[in-house]
């Protein structure tokens, strides 16, 4: 069969790297690789692209495949089945270029395609076969809609004859992903999957979200010469490239919002994953302005923590001098940024703002903002920055750098102080944050195992970060490592993970073992939903539904080929996570912690 891909004339930027330039803004933060890309993609002419020779034997299967790969994607997560067949086929077909990732459940896959763009900056795909398994993706779709992860999921539906006939898997998969997908289209023939797949990939990028296709288990195998083109269909085509815009606001609206600015004394900055791409502009303006910056959950790694611009994350997993400087300004910078807890932001009335994002919606959605500018951040910022005036004063700053490091002789007592006979979650995030390698990517599940990974995880220049941040899902963690680790080999791909959110989606760790990844999991092991247990308190409920039995993950771990390790007290955490981090391979530490300590908001956090 020949090869398409191989007819198209190379880019002066390789498109794969292309590619994965245009969804960095997706991911939650960006690599010094990216940053370069970037670089280059801003002064570097990228050559046109002619339309690839068709070719008459090539299936739809086949044409999907092509120009996934011509759009920069490098792995396929699914699982196979029988009403996707022609699709893996020309998969296997290809597997020099393109990598199938078989995983154990529909939903890690999801997860893991938005992985890839939130580690690797790049397309994420996922696949699923008829009925319940295209069902399965959704929880991990979602997730990828909420972050802004630019994915293509890929469907089988039944016999296109057969469909409403109530035939075998025979789910409408068009209706099923209305809500989650911002392009959701049926693949009719090789001829219209020509142009459907480029608008696919083109919309998961150029919207920051799923675009979903679905094609009958029939329409996969049929062949381009066999395809009858409708009386309009002229040999219709469109193109496979696609530039990120670049583009700044008006004049107007650039003087609008200096004018705010300069008027303010005391400016804070919420910063989110939007500034991925922004970071020295990011430091430039924070410094110039004298304004501490907070930084929303997935934003965690823009700024080491360590940093003096920065007061740390904000919101119910954040910081209380984050909480201060939103109290006590008189001015905010929202940029790109949709942290969700509301109450984090200052009181409506009490600062006047601005906000800097890529989509027009998001201007105003949490904070009554006086100018939105909508761009590029990094071009926005760039524009912005010769209309403002220095802050000569730097007490604010001052004020809250004092707080930070209040806050962090808080935190030290904390991990310090042992309260009973089990180990506290916050004493082995210590560890953890102490003995992690220097270019970690971590990936969070979501509970109460969140907010002690992101206060007591202190994050350092080249570490990577990311989890849920707006869907805020059980078992997001160990899926998101494994494709960390696909997307930046030789990187240690560090998940950390609740008991009760490792155990929806713990079969993954033989995913891990099969491919001989370097993925690490730690599992705060309580027996418990910790957090939930703390909010049935919270509104006087007695507890109900929380216990989950004991599971020994270290025994699991063996059990799957991978290494499993165990610590219960303060004498065996220090040894057992050096241990760990250090064996090669896949590898869990099951840290038996106490079930009693719960995640309290940062005004609440005591030793």
């Amino acid at each position: 069969m020949a090869d398409r891909a191989n007819a198209e004339p190379p880019l002066t930027v390789d498109r794969r790297d292309f590619v994965k330039l245009a969804g960095v803004a997706a991911a939650a933060v960006g690599t010094p690789a990216t940053a370069a890309l970037a670089q280059v993609a801003q002064t570097e002419r990228v050559t046109s692209q002619p339309a690839p020779p068709l070719v008459a034997d090539e299936t739809t299967a086949d044409i999907l495949v092509d120009t996934l790969i011509t759009w920069g994607a490098t792995h396929v997560f699914g699982i196979v089945g029988d009403g996707i067949n022609p699709i893996v086929e020309a998969l296997r077909k290809r597997q020099d270029r393109i990598a199938f990732i078989g995983v154990r459940h529909e939903e890690a896959a999801a997860f893991m395609a938005g992985g890839m763009a939130k580690h690797g900056g790049r397309l994420g795909v996922c696949l699923a076969t008829t009925g319940p398994g295209a069902v399965h993706l959704m929880n991990g779709l979602y997730d990828a809609a909420y972050d802004n992860a630019p994915v293509v999921a890929i469907t089988g539906t039944t016999f296109h004859d057969l469909e409403g006939m109530r035939f075998m898997q025979s789910v409408d998969t068009v209706k099923l992903m209305q809500d989650v997908a911002l392009f959701n289209e049926r693949v009719t023939g090789p001829a219209n999957a020509v142009m459907l797949v480029n608008r696919a990939c083109r919309a998961a990028l150029a919207g920051r979200g799923v675009a979903h296709l679905t094609i009958a288990k029939d329409v996969q195998r049929q062949v381009l010469s066999a395809d009858k083109p409708s009386p309009e269909n002229h040999g219709g085509r469109t193109s496979s490239s696609w530039s990120p815009p670049m583009g700044t606001p008006p004049a107007d609206q650039l003087r609008a919002a200096a004018e705010v600015i300069n008027a303010g004394k005391r400016i804070a900055i919420l910063a989110g994953q939007g500034c991925a791409n922004a970071v020295p502009q990011l430091r430039r303006l924070a410094g110039s302005l004298g304004a501490p910056v907070a930084k929303a959950y997935l934003a965690k790694a823009l700024l080491p923590d360590d940093d003096p611009l920065t007061t740390g994350g904000i919101g119910h997993l954040g910081t209380a001098p984050s909480q201060w400087a939103m109290q006590a300004c008189d001015t905010v910078l929202i940029l790109g940024s949709t942290m969700p807890w509301i109450d984090y932001y200052p009181k409506p009335g009490q600062a006047r703002g601005v906000q800097i994002d890529i989509k027009p919606d998001h201007i105003g959605l949490k904070y009554p903002v006086e100018v939105g500018l909508t761009g590029d951040m990094g071009a926005t910022l760039d524009a912005l920055m010769p209309l403002l005036r220095a802050e000569p004063d730097r007490g604010f700053l001052a004020e809250a750098q004092t707080r930070m490091r209040d806050w962090r002789s808080l935190l030290d007592r904390v991990e310090t102080t042992q309260k009973g006979p089990r180990l506290r979650p916050q004493t082995a995030m210590r560890a953890l944050s102490d003995f992690a390698p220097a270019n970690a990517l971590f990936s969070m599940d979501c509970g109460a195992n969140t907010h002690f990974a992101a206060r007591h995880i202190q994050i350092r220049d080249d570490q990577s970060w990311t989890g849920s941040g707006t869907l805020v899902t059980m078992a997001s963690a160990l899926p998101l490592a494994i494709a960390g680790a696909f997307a930046h080999p030789g990187r240690p791909s560090i998940a950390v993970a609740g008991d009760g959110g490792l155990a929806m989606l713990m079969a993954e760790l033989s995913t891990a073992v099969l491919h001989g990844l370097y993925v690490k999991v730690m599992v705060l092991n309580n027996d418990a939903l910790a957090q939930v247990k703390g909010e049935q308190r919270e509104i006087g409920a007695q507890e109900y539904g929380c216990k989950l039995g004991h599971i020994d993950f270290a025994a699991y771990a063996r059990a799957v080929g991978a290494k499993g390790f165990s610590a219960g007290s303060v004498a065996d955490l220090r040894p057992a996570v050096q241990t760990w981090l250090s064996t090669p391979g896949a590898a869990l530490l099951d840290v038996q912690v106490d079930a009693e300590e719960e995640s309290q908001r940062p005004d609440k956090v005591t030793a």
